[in-house]
């Protein structure tokens, strides 16, 4: 089971981690929080009334994985035969932004500190690593994160196709690029053995 998602009986998932895998799935995931930021509750000093009434963004994020994490609901812009086609595109996704961007962002969040918890509770077991073992919701929360933490890294690596990837695969390993390289793999294995658990 080393680096590979396994069915449990009853459902949900488990996987074998030492220690590195373990340190840098959660230094990953602390840094998509940080990326994501905080909440209309942390920003409104945790008054729930003004999180459930507040709007979200409606202008796109400038950063290139935000942009990739959240992008963008309606066909590009860019691509638009005519100029008002154009503006009436930026317009729905301007506003589809405004109304759902809060909930999308709440729920990476959520997905990332549950990655967060589950690995620190393996810690607490021991030194060496462990096997994790998760249950169905879990195993949702983790393949969440597991995508927005590829998407983050692709973005970073201005991955746009598998075909970007495989280039990318055969890098020199004096190439500052080779590390982020293999955790865009490595994640990407472990998200597919993670799908394939979940699947009836």
């Amino acid at each position: 089971m080393p680096g590979t998602f396994e069915p449990l009986p009853g459902g949900g998932a488990a996987v074998a981690l030492d220690d590195v895998e373990i340190s840098i799935i959660r230094s990953l995931a602390v840094q998509l929080m940080e990326i994501i930021g905080p909440g209309p509750a942390e920003e409104s000093g945790g008054d729930p009334l003004a999180e459930l009434f507040a709007d979200g963004p409606s202008e796109p994020p400038s950063d290139p994985v935000l942009r990739r994490l959240f992008p963008d609901a309606y066909v590009d812009p860019e691509g638009a035969e005519r100029p008002e086609e154009a503006e009436e595109q930026r317009a729905h996704s301007a506003e589809f932004r405004r109304y759902t961007e809060n909930d999308l962002r709440a729920g990476k969040r959520d997905n990332a500190l549950a990655v967060i918890r589950s690995l620190d509770g393996l810690r607490e077991a021991g030194e060496g690593g462990a096997v994790l073992e998760l249950t169905p919701e879990e195993s949702q929360r983790w393949l969440g994160a597991l995508n927005d933490l590829r998407l983050a890294i692709g973005a970073r690596l201005e991955i746009t196709d598998e075909d970007d990837s495989d280039l990318l695969f055969h890098l020199p390993d004096e190439d500052p690029r080779k590390p982020m390289v293999m955790a865009y793999l490595w994640l990407g294995g472990l998200q597919e053995t993670l799908v394939s658990t979940l699947m009836p």
